[in-house]
């Protein structure tokens, strides 16, 4: 099982024109930035549920969908700008890996 637990869309993606390794390379550095913010979502979503858990046990305090809806999106979005290197990296590997499974199902 991955480490990222996201689904890319591959539907702008026109599969028949990846043939070489810089093909599928060069469409996952277009497809990166997508990416680590659905990733940077996931995180925030997990990081809400946490912290909600946490003060649920012994108080009632309730948050709206909006406040979780921004706090997930802002959290998308940081992760985005503060990916480190190696995570882009790994990530864009992971994308290279789905680009070419999609194409042989295809």
């Amino acid at each position: 099982m991955s480490k990222f637990q996201i689904d890319i869309d591959f539907s702008n993606v026109d599969l028949t024109s990846l043939e070489t390794d810089d093909d599928f390379k060069r469409e996952a550095k277009i497809l990166l930035p997508q990416a680590l913010v659905k990733l940077g979502e996931t995180v925030g979503e997990k990081t809400w549920d946490e912290l909600n858990k946490t003060k649920g046990a012994g108080t009632k305090q309730k948050f709206s969908q909006s406040e979780k809806r921004k706090f997930v999106q802002e959290t998308g979005k940081n992760y985005q700008r503060q990916a480190s290197n190696r995570e882009r990296q790994e990530l864009e590997n992971y994308i290279v890996e789905q680009l070419r499974t999609h194409k042989e199902g295809t």
